[in-house]
Formats: structure tokens, C-alpha cells, sequence
């Protein structure tokens, strides 16, 4: 009579292996996901390091950005002006370097007011419902009816054009879209069951939207943030191209890029290398926006 094989299972290391893997929290899945993807990994390489040239503007550019130097108009790329010069002497490099500033700063103001006024204002449209759902969004309607350029010219024509009022401009414009992601994530939350015990249970709504909602609408926001910053760049270029934002002799891509346009025939990189920075970091953020969202996503692969 032949014997049948025994299988020898390591209980404790099998449950430890269990309890590992129960044990780790939404972070570290969120972060794994992310690590996997290398463009994601490339774009946020991409956005941190251009805030650590943008934090030491001063100490990486070569030059002033409004030091002009005589007989050296339009020069090409070289030893001495490693990206040229533009059609006042000025170095082209140093001026990239320290339009990252302006274009960072638009960046943040335009994504805290944003996200700030818009998720909040959706928090309690969602939340709330009824007449003061209908309200605040009809409200958000109107405003996504206006593009953001128009905005711009609007402000510029009562404040005057600047970077600031760009921002502000680029910040009012996207208000509607967080409120309306804050919104849906709301509504899809609060028909939870976790949420409807918490009401049965007389818990108050502060509580309820702070300790339960809240944490489950981040990872949205988040996503949306990233995508925001990333846009707010390119438009306040197009309004500093356009002459609406930062204003000369301030160094702006956007600026850049307008200065550059008469030029192009016989100075190329007068305009390339300001629209590759650009590009480059309007890219490196679309990337890291879009691979928060899979990181975040509960229904994605771990």
C-alpha cells in the first residue's frame, strides 16, 4: 500500500506573512504603486528639482537675469552664455532659472485658492444637498462658463497685469472643477455605510465630515492639484506671452518666449530653450499627476 504525500505547513510563518501584509497601511500601498511607475518617479524628480533652482535662484544663475552686457545682443550659445543671450545682452539661462519663481509662485497661489475655495465650497454642496447644493454649483457654473485667459484680461484691465493677478485669475478659474470633484466625492461617500452609522449614531456633522469624509476625498483633490499646477504654469505663460502677467524687464517663460518672436530667424534659442523649460516641467507634472491618480486608485493592481 503506497503512502500519500505530507504537506508540511508553516502556520506561524504563513499568518505572519497574512498579518504583514493586512498590517500595511494606504500610504504604503499609495507609495509602492507609485515607486512601479517610472515616468511618475521621473516627473516628480523633475518638479523638485526645479523648486530647489527656483529656492537658489540667486546662487545657481551665473548672472543677474537684468544684467545686460554690452555688444553681446543676441549672441549665441557659448562659453560665456551657456543658452545665449537675448536681444538686450542678457543671459538666457540666468533668466530660465529665475522664471521657474514666477512660474512656481503662480503654481502654488493658483492651486490654494483653487483647491481652498473650490473643495471646500464642494464639501458642502455635496454634504448639504438641496437648495444649497443647487446654489453653490449653479455659482461654479457661471464661473467655468469664463476661460481663464478672460479672466485674466478682466483682472489686468481693473488691477493692472501682473503675476499676482494672473494667479489669482488662473485660481479663480479652477475653483469649479475642485468643487465639482469634491462634490462627487462626497456624495459618493456619504451613501456609505460607515457614514449612515455614524449619523444614526448622533455623531455631529463637523466630526462626521473631518474624520470620515474628508480622508477619502484627499487622494481626488490630490490628483486634481497636481494637474492644476501643471496647467497654472502654462496659462500664466500664455497670459505673460500675451503681456497680462509678469511684466519687463521681469524675467517669465512666457515673457520670454514673446520677446523672442521677431527673432526666431536669426536667433533660434532665444525662444527654444524658454519653451523646452516649459514643456519639460508642464510634462514632468501632467507625469506625476497621472501617476498619483493610479497610485491612489483602490482599484487598481497592487
Amino acid at each position: 500500500m503506497s503512502s500519500k504525500p505530507v504537506v508540511v505547513v508553516n502556520v506561524s510563518q504563513f499568518s505572519q506573512g497574512v498579518t504583514a501584509k493586512r498590517m500595511r497601511s494606504p500610504l504604503d500601498v499609495a507609495m509602492h504603486r507609485f515607486i512601479r511607475q517610472p515616468a511618475g518617479v521621473i516627473g516628480l524628480g523633475v518638479f523638485i528639482a526645479v523648486v530647489v533652482v527656483a529656492v537658489a535662484a540667486s546662487v545657481v544663475a551665473p548672472y543677474s537675469p537684468l544684467e545686460m552686457f554690452a555688444r553681446k545682443e543676441l549672441q549665441a550659445p557659448g562659453a560665456m552664455f551657456p543658452l545665449g543671450a537675448d536681444h538686450l545682452g542678457r543671459d538666457i539661462l540666468s533668466r530660465i532659472i529665475f522664471g521657474t519663481r514666477v512660474s512656481l509662485m503662480v503654481g502654488v497661489i493658483a492651486v490654494a485658492l483653487g483647491s481652498g475655495v473650490g473643495g471646500i465650497s464642494g464639501l458642502i454642496a455635496g454634504y448639504s444637498g438641496g437648495w444649497v447644493d443647487g446654489l453653490i454649483m449653479r455659482m461654479w457654473d457661471a464661473v467655468f462658463a469664463v476661460p481663464a485667459v478672460l479672466l485674466g484680461i478682466a483682472l489686468a484691465a481693473a488691477l493692472g497685469p501682473s503675476s499676482s493677478n494672473a494667479a489669482i485669475a488662473i485660481g479663480i478659474a479652477t475653483m469649479p472643477t475642485f468643487a465639482r470633484i469634491a462634490r462627487a466625492a462626497v456624495i459618493a461617500e456619504s451613501g456609505k455605510e460607515y457614514v449612515q452609522a455614524a449619523v444614526a449614531l448622533g455623531i455631529p456633522t463637523a466630526r462626521i465630515l473631518a474624520r470620515h469624509i474628508v480622508p477619502n476625498v484627499v487622494g481626488p483633490l490630490l490628483v486634481m492639484m497636481a494637474l492644476t499646477m501643471g496647467n497654472a504654469v502654462l496659462l500664466e505663460a500664455g497670459l505673460s506671452f500675451l503681456g497680462l502677467g509678469t511684466q519687463p524687464p521681469d524675467p517669465s517663460w512666457g515673457g520670454m518666449l514673446n520677446e523672442s518672436r521677431q527673432f526666431l530667424r536669426d536667433a533660434p534659442w532665444f525662444g527654444v530653450f524658454p519653451g523646452i523649460a516649459l514643456t519639460v516641467l508642464v510634462l514632468g507634472l501632467n507625469s506625476f499627476a497621472d501617476a498619483m491618480r493610479d497610485a491612489l486608485d483602490p482599484r487598481s493592481i497592487q
